[in-house]
């Protein structure tokens, strides 16, 4: 017998396939990445926030998610800034800023948040969970 008929013979044995690694892209469900500078030690940060099911790098994927979908509102964005032309009290909030970008309900979202005067600050306020509970304004 041949040494090249003699490995033929010998049954090939597979290696175990892997899935290729998970992309953010590739998950189910809503996804949403967060910017936030000059909050403060333990608040500024990237963090990744996965929806349905709850997870990613956010400190409480949980609760940020529930408060989500609690505010959301067939019809009405979410992340919609300030109307312009609103009257808002001048009060600062601090340095504090967010960026917030993915996607939500099935829709792209790109939406910055300050605390530069009183809307501002009710805007962000209103995100808490999903932006970090800020000091009242100064």
């Amino acid at each position: 017998m041949s040494a090249l008929v003699a490995l033929s013979a010998v049954p090939a044995v597979a290696a175990p396939v892997l899935p290729p690694p998970v992309r953010p892209e590739d998950r189910a469900g809503d996804h949403l990445t967060l910017v936030v500078r000059h909050a403060g030690p333990g608040r500024d940060g990237t963090y990744e926030l996965f929806c349905h099911p709850a997870g990613g790098s956010h400190p409480d994927a949980a609760e940020a998610c529930r408060a989500l979908e609690e505010h959301t509102q067939w019809g009405r964005d979410l992340f919609a800034p300030v109307a312009p032309g609103t009257i808002c009290t001048m009060l600062y909030g601090g340095p504090a800023t967010a960026r917030v970008t993915g996607t939500w309900a099935g829709r792209g979202v790109e939406a910055a948040y300050d605390r530069s005067n009183g809307c501002e600050i009710g805007r962000w306020d209103r995100m808490v969970p999903l932006l970090p509970k800020l000091g009242s304004a100064a």
